[in-house]
């Protein structure tokens, strides 16, 4: 019996390992919810119930003044933008960037974002970096007018290095059944317009990072473009978050569709709010192109059609618009803060390419 008791002991020993023992702080992480609660409760907008700690999150449209709404759902990530936020330990703009590319998807539909949860995923959790990425998201939240209703906070010892962070996002929107923008009206003659964007935003910084790393740049050196910043503080200047603009211009009428220049720029992005047998032709010169830009091509050797198929090249937006409107819709984003361009215009296509560009 002695040797029974003896062995219990030691296996008991054997098995005593604790959570934080493999790298997980429970504590921390509890402390954490604390701490970014504030920050959800200032996102509270009608419909939304922000407490945090819940299982799920609740939201009702019928509060937030929809009659026969359709949802519209989108999520995304920040890609590897994230690893000069991280080389930098500078986390308060990648939120604004993950809510961004989330609600930028949203609008282009004619949907008003309703709520947003986040998840952070860490190798060891800092709640001091955590807080700040989330502030990020609780600031992107308040600028698309939607509600950070919750979350998911992941420490994962041994799949993240110690110091790495992975984000993702995804948003819930609405819009009336018989508002939904799908392109379906745009027409021959329509005028395209294009929103001014921040720079870089949140695509390409794969091909970002690679051309940097072969000029022998750090990201504490001065940028090249911009001397009166850092390299790093540069390329995290946060994604432009268009939702009120465009909203207040679609319900002004005369937008005929909006399309979100991400991944792929103008000429992948476009196409997908074009009938078939309409081309956007548009004309390069007729918008200013951030410094940006022209340096990654110089420095990079990117072939013009590359870099309007990898970046936004300026143009974070493009509303497709009724002639007759184009007034109206112009001073409607002007007045919202928006640069706008005239870019192009919408011609049949016949046998040629969706996407016309000129001037590059």
């Amino acid at each position: 019996m002695k040797d029974r008791e003896d062995a219990i002991a030691s296996d008991s020993t054997k098995t005593g390992l604790t959570y934080g023992d493999v790298g997980v702080d429970i504590d921390a992480g509890n402390a954490l919810v604390k701490a970014i609660a504030p920050l959800a409760r200032a996102t509270m907008r009608p419909g939304a119930n922000v407490d945090l700690g819940g299982f799920g999150g609740m939201f009702d449209p019928k509060a937030a003044g929809f009659d026969d709404p359709l949802l519209v759902a989108a999520t995304d990530g920040v890609g590897t933008k994230l690893k000069i936020a991280i080389e930098c330990d500078r986390h308060d703009t990648v939120g604004v960037d993950l809510v961004a590319m989330c609600v930028n998807d949203l609008v282009v539909q004619g949907a008003e974002p309703l709520f947003f949860l986040d998840y952070f995923a860490s190798g060891k959790l800092s709640p001091r970096v955590a807080e700040t990425v989330i502030a990020g998201i609780a600031e992107g939240c308040r600028q698309a007018g939607c509600a950070l209703i919750g979350g998911e906070t992941a420490e994962m010892p041994g799949m993240y290095a110690e110091n790495d962070y992975d984000l993702a996002g995804f948003t819930v929107g609405a819009v009336e059944r018989d508002a939904v923008l799908t392109g379906a009206g745009v027409v021959a003659g329509d005028i395209v317009l294009g929103l001014a964007s921040h720079g870089v935003h949140a695509n390409g910084f794969s091909l970002v990072r690679r051309i940097i790393e072969n000029e022998g740049l750090t990201y504490h050196d001065a940028a090249p473009f911009a001397p009166t910043q850092t390299l790093g503080e540069a390329l995290l200047t946060p994604t432009r978050i268009y939702v009120k603009s465009c909203l207040e211009a679609v319900r002004g009428g005369g937008v005929r569709a909006l399309a979100h220049i991400t991944g792929g720029g103008l000429i992948e992005n476009v196409p997908r709010v074009l009938p078939d047998d309409l081309a956007a032709v548009m004309d390069a010169r007729r918008w200013e192109r951030p410094a940006v830009f022209d340096w990654l091509a110089e420095s990079g050797g990117v072939d013009p059609l590359e870099m309007h198929r990898t970046f936004n090249c300026g143009i974070g937006m493009v509303a497709i618009v009724d002639p007759k409107a184009v007034a109206v819709v112009r001073a409607i984003l002007s007045a919202r803060g928006e640069t706008v361009f005239e870019i192009g215009e919408i011609a049949p296509r016949g046998d040629g390419d969706a996407v016309v560009l000129a001037g590059l």
